[in-house]
């Protein structure tokens, strides 16, 4: 199925998700090439693009420079044909990462990204793991605001984007969505998505293609990905993120031939 449920959130969405770093930060990130980041023009015919080939979540981040800003703008004639995912947690400010979980910033966090978005809600909130993913769910209470925030409406699911089994699972306790690393190259998380389909809760998909690293060995690298990640029952929507038209096409036709 190309449209999927998001846990128990009522909540659908496309198999193959847009990720918008590249539309927003070019600083400190870990794909094999640089790039430009695209004008305005450029990242809104990229979304129509999406948008023609069936994907209706793009996922974005306050770390993600002006991605949010520039979603807002461009997205602001089509809010209702996307399920927007953003996150809380992490700042990256003059080329530097920095993290704040405490319940407080999360506030704050949404309201910004609330207001950045040019949107009443979010549909999709992750917290935005440094790594310390349980110190994290045990010791700071950021999932916790997340949810009375949802009791608020002002975003209608929450999770984690976790970095450890351990912290996926204990995500997946307290949460709707998780997202998890999975892809040939590092199966290691692979119990998260075990757990999640036992308990139904999702699972979104993040570095599904290594972020342009897959290792050497397979005939058709990006076949064999999407016939992996799909063949776990608790996967909602893999989120690639990609500012090449044909890449893209690329990505949405081996989504459906696997699935």
């Amino acid at each position: 199925m190309w449209m999927r449920k998001l846990g128990q959130t009522g909540i659908n969405i496309s198999a193959l998700g847009l990720g918008t770093v590249k539309f927003g930060r070019n600083q400190a990130v870990k794909y094999p090439d640089s790039f430009i980041i695209p004008n305005d023009k450029t990242a809104l015919a990229l979304i129509h693009q999406a948008s023609d080939l069936g994907i209706n979540v793009i996922d974005t981040a306050p770390a993600y420079g002006d991605s949010e800003e520039r979603l807002g703008r461009l997205l602001k004639a089509q809010r209702q044909r996307w399920t927007i995912c953003s996150k809380v947690g992490e700042e990256f400010i003059g080329g530097q990462s920095s993290f704040n979980f405490s319940p407080e910033h999360t506030c704050f966090s949404v309201e910004r990204s609330l207001k950045r978005l040019n949107t009443d809600y979010i549909d999709i909130v992750l917290v935005h793991s440094d790594g310390n993913d349980l110190d994290i769910i045990k010791h700071w209470g950021t999932l916790d605001a997340l949810a009375e925030l949802k009791q608020k409406g002002l975003i209608r699911a929450f999770g984690m984007s976790t970095k450890t089994v351990e912290g996926g699972i204990a995500a997946a306790k307290k949460s709707d969505v998780v997202m998890v690393t999975y892809n040939l190259a590092n199966k290691g998380e692979l119990p998260v998505l075990d757990y999640c389909a036992e308990h139904n809760k999702s699972v979104l998909l993040k570095k599904v293609l290594a972020s342009g690293h897959l290792p050497a060995g397979e005939d058709d690298p990006l076949k064999a990905s999407m016939e992996l990640i799909y063949s776990h029952s608790s996967v909602s929507s893999a989120i690639i993120g990609t500012i090449n038209p044909v890449h893209l096409a690329s990505n949405a036709q081996a989504a459906r031939a696997a699935i």
